[in-house]
Formats: C-alpha cells, sequence, structure tokens
C-alpha cells in the first residue's frame, strides 16, 4: 500500500542520448517493500496524464547492503547539531534492526 512521501525526491536518469529528471514531493506517493531478493521501491505522482510519472526501482539485497554501509561511512555529512535528521534515520534503522530480528 503506498503511503503519501513525507519529505522528497530527486531522481535523474541518464542515458548516452537521452536524460530524465524528476523530483517527488508531498503531493507524491512512495511503496517500499522486502521481497524475496531485495528491496522494491516506487515513487508515484499522480495526475493528468501531462504530469503524473512514476519510478520502480529494484535492489538485491547485497546492493542494498552495501548502500547501507556507504550510508554509514559518509555520515559525518550530516551536520553534528542536525538532531531532527539524525535521529529520523537513527529510529528508522532501528526499526529495520528490529524487524530483522524477529522470528
Amino acid at each position: 500500500m503506498s503511503k503519501p512521501i513525507p519529505d522528497r525526491a530527486e531522481i535523474a536518469l541518464e542515458y548516452p542520448d537521452k536524460f530524465y529528471a524528476g523530483t517527488f514531493e508531498h503531493s507524491s506517493r512512495f511503496e517500499a517493500r522486502l521481497d524475496g531478493s531485495g528491496v522494491a521501491l516506487i515513487l508515484e505522482h499522480p495526475g493528468a496524464e501531462d504530469v503524473r510519472k512514476s519510478v520502480h526501482l529494484h535492489l538485491n539485497f547485497g546492493l542494498l547492503a552495501g548502500i547501507l554501509r556507504e550510508l554509514a561511512a559518509s555520515v559525518a555529512a550530516i551536520p553534528k547539531d542536525d538532531i531532527a535528521h539524525r535521529k529520523l534515520l537513527a529510529d528508522a534503522v532501528d526499526e529495520l534492526r528490529q524487524a530483522l530480528k524477529a522470528p
């Protein structure tokens, strides 16, 4: 079930002969779930044909784990006094860790 996007996502897709960019904000929705091989992420902006857009992304578990490690290594980029964003991320990681421990 999709939920409203609580913040903002910017997407860029670059090919040799094409470039696509889009922003998904509060009026957009997202869905994220784990399946048998990784995580599926969907970002959707509803509306008329000329404004609606969606992005579907699937990351296998190994890549997702690598991304999480890279994020951990770069956490110093978040200012130490940005307590709200640090807590937001820490709480989400704690929820994921607890869910992974459950039988």
